[in-house]
């Protein structure tokens, strides 16, 4: 902003300064500035880039250079080939890749957050990536700031910006002009990204979008990013052991086949084909593919996925927290009446909670709308100023001018409507409070133990006064009750059981008082539920909350921060936990949670704060997506299994015939041919069936599990790779040529069939693996088998096989896999998963 900051100069200079006006950008500018890079968007990687990734690694870069050495120096054939084969694989990583990121990127697109900007002086609706600097926007309760904002206009306007300042209260904000060293936290007349409105409204000017905002500073100066999932940390662990591995084994590999006085330029490159094979290369394609099949399952069970990453949180999930309006009730609320002080139903009541609710301006609740669908004929009133609701008054007030009066009207919780009242309209005149506060008492606590919810009325005139403030309810006139209902939605008690049935146990968290806890608890089937209240959980320590926490079913009469304080503390007992919020007040619990779960017409800040996002508030959606969700990690780990099992074995097997032998095992490119092969039906674990066992419990990552699975399984398969051996060399006196054949077709078709015995805990007869994995397996075995006998096998150095191989063949590949499926029960009934 030039010599001064811009919350030091009015807001017309800024509005200059920015080329900008009142009404907003004119569509075309908006354009240019989105195009000029102005605009924050989330760095997507280009199709150029994913390409360039599948090659990245410092083991195909290494073998790329040894190829091209390999060209110059000896073999043209040979050197093609290898490369041929490296640019397939990479190709074939790029083609699931891109088609996994084009369907995520549809996917996200159905829940985009989005922000209402002025364009040329309307209001327009626009994805939040898309606002630039000079953009003028238009706020209310529950949305998201896109960039850091000078206030224009505001009107009893409360921000939550605890992930900027730490401050745990709201702070208010209006617009002003501000001295130059103002600091950040005392900006009162500035908007910063990431911070949310709690109450009221405002039209802002956006000043600094991306990494000019003061949280881009932040996040750009610690390099703060998002912390890896469990799931995450678990792959880049495997990556680095599986690492450790293939350089020890590599380079003793090399030095041992030099030392042998064997070519050294093949000894290096057979070294680096061997270090391919022992690398799950396809990882992290087989990881995104699983994940965006995941992504695209669970969308057709109204379930999208924001964050591809929290599908192995989603599926290892045992504690799910949740409110109950809209999950467990119809989220219809209904006015059931409207009550005096002596529990008579009141048409001044209903008049005065309807004039509360038609002139509320701040986000949309289902109580509200409930109370504006009993119409009143009130057109002879007009609203005259507002006070917004907020978690810590938790009440409403409107100022309105009727029958040549203004009246505040005051509707929020009972309680907190009582603690303003100094009288109650009880007959011909106002009664001390005192005098009935026991009577309302029992009145509240009989219709809530009857799973009523109760909100308390009050009124007050204010002479001839037209604006009101917070300190102005004070010594009201305490009206009546209205009496809400929400009926339990139909069949909420059968999907709780299949969530039990899931191993996923449901707490209900809510802000309802204690008796309304209960009778919603005993309706949807948690009988004898323990219950625990805000009021506790404030006297509680955090060594004596954390061991009670997982006994508690239900929390009532909770504030907004114990939500979070509920979520860490849950999670710091051990489970893995899912919180599902659609409120202002959801926020910071959302992003305590392990996953965090919202709907489509949740507030703009807890869809953005979400990792899964429900297109229907169902708690029936959300038992398909953790099914689906746990089928995404059972299928992935396959691939783990599989990449830790049959590849290690077959590599470790050759490693060791290269010390044996007079000469190599395999030819790098035949090396090369093995991976590309078996990678083939690999890539369709996306799609493979899964079984009941695998989706019936919550599964974690366990790498101890997985090492102890290489290692056993990796074994088995050496074992049989080594009886192949004896069979070429001993009994088929075997060439170097018939020994290479006989053993890369050995080495493809086990590696294929044992994923069918890998890929389930059943024996694999009675698990039916996916139509793609059985045909895909079925045609590499057949073209494996039919390779040596054409003029492509003679190219890859192979030669036809003798009949007799092939029924020996048969045999060795039956024994594997019985050997395999007794090493599978065995393994399983020692070493629990």
């Amino acid at each position: 902003m030039g010599e001064k900051p811009f919350w030091s100069v009015s807001g017309e200079q800024v509005l200059k300064k920015l080329d900008s006006q009142s009404s907003g950008l004119a569509s075309k500018e908006a354009k240019a500035r989105i195009s000029s890079g102005t605009v924050l968007k989330p760095k997507k990687q280009g199709v150029w880039g994913l390409l360039l990734q599948q090659f990245t690694s410092p083991i195909i870069l290494i073998l790329f250079i040894a190829a091209v050495l390999s060209f110059f120096l000896s073999d043209t054939s040979d050197a093609l080939i290898i490369l041929g084969i490296v640019i397939v694989s990479g190709l074939l990583g790029f083609w699931q890749e891109k088609g996994a990121s084009d369907a995520v990127e549809k996917l996200l697109s159905l829940v985009q957050v989005k922000t209402l900007v002025l364009r040329e002086g309307k209001q327009v609706s626009i994805p939040i990536e898309e606002v630039v600097a000079g953009d003028i926007v238009m706020l209310s309760a529950g949305q998201g700031i896109p960039g850091d904002c000078r206030i224009l206009e505001s009107r009893d306007l409360f921000m939550d910006e605890a992930t900027l300042t730490g401050e745990t209260y709201p702070v208010e904000k209006e617009a002003g002009v501000l001295p130059v060293k103002t600091a950040l936290a005392r900006r009162s007349n500035v908007l910063f990204m990431g911070t949310h409105v709690v109450s009221g409204s405002a039209k802002a000017l956006v000043v600094n979008v991306g990494k000019d905002t003061e949280l881009g500073k932040v996040s750009e100066r610690l390099g703060k990013e998002e912390p890896p999932t469990e799931f995450e940390t678990g792959i880049k662990k495997f990556g680095y052991f599986l690492m450790e591995v293939t350089l020890v084994l590599v380079m003793g590999i090399f030095a041992i086949n030099v030392f042998l006085g064997r070519h050294v330029l093949n000894s290096f490159l057979f070294s680096l084909a061997l270090a391919v094979g022992l690398t799950p290369q396809l990882l992290p394609a087989i990881i995104s593919i699983n994940l965006s099949q995941g992504a695209k399952r669970m969308a057709l069970q109204n379930v999208i996925v924001r964050k591809l990453s929290s599908i192995e949180n989603f599926g290892s999930m045992n504690v799910l927290c949740s409110d109950k309006t809209g999950t467990l009730t119809e989220g219809k609320v209904h006015v059931h009446s409207a009550l005096d002080v002596n529990g008579v139903e009141s048409k001044k009541v209903r008049l005065y909670a309807y004039l509360n609710a038609i002139y509320e301006s701040g986000f949309r609740n289902p109580i509200d709308d409930a109370i504006r669908r009993h119409h009143v004929d009130i057109s002879d009133c007009e609203k005259l100023d507002e006070v917004p609701y907020d978690f810590v008054r938790k009440r409403l007030s409107v100022l309105v001018k009727m029958e040549g009066k203004h009246v505040m009207v005051t509707k929020g919780s009972l309680h907190s409507v009582l603690s303003v009242c100094s009288s109650a309209e009880g007959g011909r005149s106002p009664v001390a409070i005192a005098q009935v506060k026991k009577k309302l008492e029992r009145e509240y606590k009989d219709l809530s133990s009857k799973g009523y919810r109760l909100l308390g009325v009050a009124y007050q005139d204010m002479k001839k006064k037209v604006r009101i403030a917070k300190e102005d309810e004070k010594k009201m006139t305490f009206l009546g009750f209205l009496v809400l209902e929400d009926p339990i939605k139909k069949g909420v008690v059968d999907t709780v059981q299949r969530l039990r049935k899931l191993g996923v146990s449901l707490k209900v968290i809510t802000g309802d008082n204690y008796f309304v806890a209960r009778h919603l608890s005993e309706q949807v089937g948690l009988f004898k539920s323990k219950i625990m209240t805000g009021k506790e959980l404030e006297e509680m320590s955090e060594e004596a909350l954390l061991k009670r926490v997982n006994e508690v079913d239900v929390f009532a009469e909770v504030e907004p921060n114990h939500k979070e304080r509920i979520i860490l503390a849950l999670r710091k007992a051990g489970n893995v936990v899912g919180y599902m919020g659609d409120g202002v007040n959801d926020a910071s619990a959302l992003h305590a949670a392990d996953v965090g779960i919202s709907v489509d017409d949740a507030v703009d800040v807890a869809k953005g704060a979400a990792d899964i996002v429900l297109l229907k508030k169902d708690l029936e959606v959300l038992v398909e997506g953790v099914k689906e969700g746990r089928k995404t990690f059972a299928n992935t780990m396959k691939y783990v299994f599989i990449a830790t099992s049959a590849n290690f074995g077959n590599m470790f097997s050759m490693a060791g015939a290269s010390l044996l032998l007079p000469f190599l095992p395999l030819l790098p490119k035949q090396i090369l041919l093995t991976n590309l092969f078996t990678d083939l039906p690999e890539m369709t674990l996306a799609s493979d069936e899964v079984d009941a066992e695998l989706i019936s419990q919550p599964k974690r990552w366990n790498i101890h599990f997985i090492r102890k699975f290489m290692i056993v399984f990796g074994l088995v398969s050496s074992i049989f790779d080594f009886l192949t051996f004896g069979t070429l060399v001993w009994y088929l006196g075997a060439n170097q040529y018939l020994f290479r054949t006989g053993w890369f077709v050995e080495s493809v078709i086990s590696a294929s069939v044992v994923v069918l015995v890998i890929r389930t805990r059943k024996p694999f007869f009675k698990s039916r693996p996916g139509k793609y994995l059985s045909w895909a397996t079925l045609l590499i075995a057949i073209v494996t088998l039919v390779l040596p006998f054409t003029s492509l096998g003679l190219l890859f150095g192979f030669m036809p096989l003798p009949l007799s191989f092939i029924w020996i063949l048969a045999l060795i590949l039956f024994g594997y896999m019985v050997v395999a499926e007794l090493a599978k029960k065995l393994f399983y009934r020692m070493v629990p998963f």
